[in-house]
């Protein structure tokens, strides 16, 4: 029998509960991260087309996105171990069908099998962190567990790049099993089973239109690149804003919804989702350009590219491990904000970054921005699981996995757009359509010319997407500070229970002002 959780000192186990989390955080995180290295191996292995790989990568946040609300919710319902238990082993199983998929129509479904079980894992952990920890440890621990996702994000290219030079390419799924079957073990043995101790209606409305509002919102948003904003894009986007209409609609009318929109009056919970919406946006974007500029621009190879990141997985860690007594002595908001800072400085200092100037400022800046988003995560995560009653922890934590899968992939689609626009701009005239549309593309394009006009066409290319990119970038850089300036204005100063001086008297005003 489990031993029983106080809110004063916490579960008895709850460090190594904690490592277990985070061991099953880590596969899902890797996974996605991973994958990017080995699309080229997939086109040669699998023949697969542009198009094919398009669908490889976005199966995957198109069912994970759709998913996680009415997975939080399910999680808080039917216990959240059991629902983390179902989602390692669904992980793992369509782990080993995506790795020995023999086409690319069976790759696909494997990836969105996957997704069930990372939409089941993914805000589970995160809830259940909150049930086993006490408000005075909880910094430390969403840091720990902050600190371990990033690594996922910033580790995949490496382990992908090293298992792609030695492997074929479905290692890089294959590699999760075992981390999945260690996890089973460790969850099993571990961890309490947690639910919300209320029998809440079930939601099944606005579970359904939940699904069709974030998964056509993620489609409408991988769509923007490609299409830009015509049919295959606008349609997806219209059905995704009149599905978040009616949704709005049906959980006000609801007894007991899945959602409760009164949250939309706390001003710290506000606060929380505008300030990760902005950063993921900024961020992603921005480092969604600077993986083109590593192994296009500077000619790295896939583990190459994968080693560059190790700057900003290594001051994360250390990021992650002063938040907690940044949150103590500055208080939450003005934590975010130097996080903040730091990382727009780094992307003001990637938009410096040329061809001739190798390494160096890219170092720098990846340096900064795993300091600061170190620094600002864990606060920012704690702020909005702060906002939603413990007992509903599991929908919480959906909502806090939700806002980052959105502006991230907005970050990406939005930038890459304007990424894309200005590189065309800025390429020498009549040249194909085809070979506008990326940097890869024009360098293909060179080589197809060869001689001296393929050499001045290359380094036309280059210095095109130089400039494209410090827009691009800079752009990323603003919005980050506006999420500093968001936080400043919206989040509290310190959080009820947080260890400081007594908080001023505007920290005690939750509510937003009619």
């Amino acid at each position: 029998m489990s031993a029983p959780v106080t809110e004063s000192a916490g579960h008895p186990r709850r460090w190594w509960i904690l490592g277990a989390l985070c061991l099953t955080l880590f596969v899902v995180v890797i996974d996605n991260t991973v994958l990017s290295v080995a699309l080229p191996s997939l086109m040669t292995g699998l023949g697969a087309s542009t198009s094919d790989l398009q669908w490889i990568v976005s199966a995957y946040p198109l069912v994970f996105a759709g998913l996680l609300l009415t997975s939080g919710a399910l999680s808080d319902r039917f216990g959240r171990k059991r629902w983390l238990l179902i989602g390692v082993a669904l992980f793992g199983v369509g782990s080993a069908a995506a790795a020995y998929a023999g086409s690319v129509e069976l790759l696909v479904a494997a990836r969105g099998f996957m997704a069930i079980g990372g939409s089941m894992i993914m805000p589970t952990t995160l809830s259940i962190l909150m049930q086993v920890f006490p408000q005075a440890e909880m910094p430390r621990a969403i840091a720990t567990w902050s600190a371990i996702a990033a690594l996922g994000v910033a580790g995949g290219p490496v382990l992908g790049g090293f298992l792609i030079e030695h492997f074929w390419w479905g290692s890089v799924f294959l590699i999760n099993i075992p981390i999945a079957v260690a996890s089973l073990i460790a969850c099993s043995r571990l961890l309490p089973e947690t639910r919300d101790p209320v029998k809440r209606r079930a939601d099944v409305g606005g579970s359904l239109l939940s699904i069709v509002m974030m998964s056509s919102l993620v489609y409408a948003v991988i769509e923007l690149p490609e299409n830009g904003w015509t049919a295959p894009t606008l349609v997806p986007a219209g059905i995704a804003v009149a599905a978040a209409v009616a949704f709005a609609f049906w959980e006000a009318r609801h007894p007991e919804p899945m959602i409760d929109l009164s949250l939309l009056r706390v001003r710290r919970f506000v606060g929380s989702v505008t300030v990760g919406l902005l950063i993921m946006f900024g961020i992603a974007g921005s480092i969604f350009v600077l993986t083109q500029h590593l192994q296009l621009n500077l000619g790295y190879t896939p583990l190459e590219a994968g080693l560059a990141i190790v700057p900003e997985a290594v001051l994360l860690m250390v990021g992650s491990s002063i938040s907690p007594q940044l949150m103590r002595r500055l208080g939450i908001r003005a934590t975010i904000a130097l996080g903040l800072v730091l990382c727009a400085g780094s992307l003001f200092v990637l938009a410096t970054a040329g061809v001739g100037d190798g390494y160096l400022p890219v170092g720098i800046a990846l340096g900064l921005l795993g300091l600061g988003a170190g620094i600002a995560s864990p606060p920012a995560s704690q702020t909005l699981m702060s906002a939603i009653p413990v007992e509903r922890a599991g929908i919480g934590s959906a909502m806090n996995s939700t806002v980052t899968e959105v502006g991230n992939a907005l970050g990406v689609a939005v930038l890459g757009s304007v990424l894309a626009a200005v590189y065309a701009s800025g390429l020498p005239s009549g040249l194909p359509s085809e070979a506008t549309k990326s940097l890869g593309a024009t360098m293909g394009e060179a080589l197809r010319l060869g001689g001296q006009a393929g050499a001045e066409l290359l380094a036309a290319a280059r210095e095109a997407f130089t400039g494209a990119m410090s827009v691009t970038v800079t752009i990323g850089a603003i919005f980050v500070l506006a999420s500093a300036v968001v936080g400043m204005i919206l989040l509290p100063k310190r959080l009820p229970g947080m260890e400081a001086a007594p908080p001023a008297a505007d920290d005690q005003k939750e509510s937003v002002s009619a």
